[in-house]
């Protein structure tokens, strides 16, 4: 007899651990709906809103850290030969950063407010270069018709002005 409630309570068990698969796939069935209900938004929209770069723009400055970053990655190098991660490298560079007074960061502060007045001056000029662009250029004001449009109506004024003659 008691192979039979066993028998009973296996059969049991595989009846509840079923139903309660086909519960659970509902119940996901369910959340799939309500997400799917809800408004999505546009995926990228993000980036479209970005504006695209320009690649010929002049690069930004590096700041002060990574001016003493690129001195201490050459010591670094040195020191550690044998270490080829790049996570290392700067994690011990911040350490070094952190654990350095004022006085010893200051030459890297002066380089770093020197190569951004430089970018400044050099972003001003090509702002205004790129400003000066687009006022000389005809083409840079929209018309109501396409290039190819504009062309077509040439076209057919050369030929009406042939069929007179």
């Amino acid at each position: 007899m008691n192979s039979k409630k066993g028998a009973a309570r296996d059969a049991k068990s595989m009846v509840n651990d079923k139903t309660r698969k086909v519960e659970e796939k509902d119940i996901k069935k369910r959340k799939g709906a309500l997400k799917e209900a809800k408004a999505k938004k546009p995926r990228g929209s993000k980036k479209a809103a970005k504006a695209a770069k320009d690649p010929n723009a002049p690069k930004r400055p590096p700041t002060a850290f990574f001016l003493f970053l690129n001195e201490f990655r050459k010591s670094f190098k040195e020191e550690h030969p044998d270490v080829k991660g790049v996570t290392m490298v700067g994690k011990a560079g911040g350490e070094k950063w952190k654990d350095m007074t004022d006085a010893e960061k200051l030459p890297f502060i002066n380089k770093a407010t020197q190569k951004k007045t430089e970018y400044v001056k050099t972003l001003a000029a090509y702002k205004k270069k790129q400003e000066d662009n687009d006022e000389d250029d005809p083409t840079a004001e929209e018309s109501d018709k396409s290039k190819s449009e504009i062309n077509d109506d040439e076209d057919d004024e050369d030929e009406d002005e042939d069929l007179e003659d």
